[in-house]
């Protein structure tokens, strides 16, 4: 397998600073924090440049919060300079594990994402008469930092580009604890081994994606499943013979315990496609693709938080078009005609007059 050096130069190099910032600050640029970074750009990456040349950059504390949609989780936003320093890295690195990645990987690559993912998902499943359906136990607080390295390792040898990757890992926040034994632990090695990636980096999907590839390549060249996909950590196998799956699990299994992952004891089921199984907020039925009641659920309460925050003028007609039209394009992935027409005909959005003031 090759490795690559000699990555530090690219890295650090300034033009490739100032693209990361600009992709760092996209969608985001009249943030306060932002605009008080780009007020001194060229100081401030000149600033990075030096930290990372002289090897005394060291990551900013996370600002977290819950949120409870769809599922419960601790996402963490790093500092924006912390974020500017993760793109450059992975404009760097991507390219050399993204030739590595199957093709029916869709997570946080470019060009494919989840209405791709699902266009995959409705192709297989109508094809198919069974369904393996996983999940991954508490995926992000679950990945081991030691195998992490060993895996970026094996494609990299650049010694201050692995002490930056190092750095980042390192400086993860904590996560949800698990605590679970795999074979050849003793009593305290759960709570010894660093764990967990923070949910909201660029770094940590990019190296989510490394961290299961392996278990993409097992499926599709040992296992020879040649209907598989996989969307961050949720991924299915389709195969017309049940007892085909079955065996698929016990290896699936015993690979991710050598990742010490654990498939979700509920969500992973084998069952006929004919039922119908959901994937990234559809129901993927035999005749028809619906969105899912929590999704649909989601959808409501956030319209009825954009006429609240429009009623009272924060938020614009601009960013209120645009939010609305990317909610119906998402709903465009289903058989939703007349469910778009009977939700967006009722829609009526009306600012309340500002107060005059003397």
């Amino acid at each position: 397998m090759k490795r690559h050096g000699y990555l530090w130069e690219g890295i650090i190099d300034f033009a490739n600073l100032l693209a990361a910032a600009r992709q760092a600050q996209k969608g985001r640029r009249m943030r306060d924090n932002i605009l008080r970074f780009n007020y001194n750009l060229e100081s401030e990456l000149l600033q990075l440049r030096q930290e990372l040349i002289n090897q005394t950059y060291s990551p900013g504390p996370y600002t977290t919060f819950q949120v409870r949609e769809p599922k419960a989780r601790l996402i963490s936003a790093a500092p924006y300079r912390d974020r500017v320093i993760h793109h450059a890295l992975c404009n760097v690195i991507l390219p050399i594990f993204e030739v590595t990645f199957i093709r029916d990987s869709y997570a946080n690559r470019l060009g494919y994402g989840s209405h791709r993912a699902l266009k995959r998902f409705i192709e297989f499943s109508r094809s198919s008469r069974y369904i393996l359906q996983c999940d991954v136990r508490k995926y992000f607080p679950s990945i081991d930092h030691a195998l992490l390295k060993e895996m970026i390792r094996r494609k990299i040898k650049c010694p201050p580009t692995l002490w930056l990757i190092d750095r980042i890992i390192d400086a993860s926040n904590d996560q949800e604890p698990v605590i679970d034994y795999f074979p050849g632990d003793d009593l305290l090695t759960p709570i010894q081994r660093r764990r967990g990636l923070p949910i909201g980096n660029l770094t940590s999907q990019f190296f989510a994606n490394i961290y299961l590839n392996s278990l993409d390549h097992l499926v599709k060249e040992q296992l020879r499943i040649a209907k598989y996909l996989r969307y961050v950590d949720d991924f299915a196998l389709f195969a017309d013979d049940r007892d085909t799956l079955i065996t698929a699990r016990l290896a699936l299994e015993a690979h991710l315990a050598k990742l010490r992952l654990r498939i979700h004891p509920i969500k992973s089921q084998l069952f006929e496609t004919s039922r119908g199984p959901t994937f990234v907020g559809f129901r993927v039925c035999p005749d028809r693709v619906r969105v899912r009641s929590a999704s649909l659920r989601r959808g409501r309460y956030r319209l009825k938080r954009y006429q609240r925050q429009y009623a009272q003028h924060d938020l614009s007609f601009e960013q209120l078009t645009q939010a609305i039209r990317s909610w119906a394009a998402h709903l465009k992935h289903a058989d939703t005609w007349h469910l778009r027409a009977d939700i967006f005909t009722q829609l009526v959005f009306v600012k309340t007059p500002k107060l005059q003031t003397r």
